[in-house]
């Protein structure tokens, strides 16, 4: 479980493509205190550390998570939000993130508004009933808060803190963003018998 807070901005330096594709990510982590097995959400996809080194550790992306998220197009140099799995005590500062992405959105629209910068997402059918004003998504991996709705389309803010601490500083018109709706609106529409995921 994740909380959508991003610690760390990561850079893929390399792609082993054979296979399912391993991909090496460089980090500011101490990677000695990450146990290989461990997860970590790359961008709001869940990940699993395979190896590592004093800098960066490598992860592999199966087939099944290339085709449904925006990992399709990373190459190297890519910049990828991180975090790290929660740990008992931590503090809960966004929402609970499961790294479970259920879409992938495309951004419409962007500009400043006062300090911040508005961003406008467009969103799969299947999944615009589970956005809701005022309620909870992750875009990339980051906790955000929805303004408006309006049809398959949603609108958010991006304070200038989150601009410069994730990858958001350089996403732009027509880029794919991963979503993660929130886990309270997935289990409540299960169990009115709407889920459409």
């Amino acid at each position: 479980m994740f909380t959508g807070i991003i610690t760390d901005i990561g850079r893929i330096r390399d792609i082993e493509p054979d296979g399912d594709p391993r991909f090496v990510i460089e980090t500011r982590y101490d990677t000695g205190r990450i146990a290989l097995g461990a997860s970590i959400c790359h961008s709001g996809i869940c990940l699993t550390v395979i190896d590592k080194g004093p800098d960066w550790f490598k992860v592999q992306l199966s087939a099944e998570t290339l085709n449904l998220t925006s990992a399709k197009h990373w190459r190297v140099g890519t910049r990828l939000n991180l975090e790290q799995a929660l740990k008992l005590g931590d503090e809960m500062g966004g929402h609970i993130v499961s790294g479970h992405v259920d879409g992938v959105g495309t951004i419409v629209t962007r500009g400043p508004e006062n300090d911040s910068v508005r961003y406008t997402v467009e969103v799969p059918a299947a999944l615009a009933p589970f956005i809701a004003r005022k309620g909870s998504v992750a875009i990339n991996g980051v906790s955000l808060t929805v303004n408006e709705v309006e049809g398959n389309r949603f609108g958010v803010n991006i304070i200038p803190h989150t601009q410069s601490n994730t990858v958001f500083d350089t996403a732009m018109v027509g880029d794919e963003v991963n979503l993660e709706i929130d886990m309270l609106a997935r289990y409540v529409a299960r169990l009115v018998g709407k889920d459409g995921l």
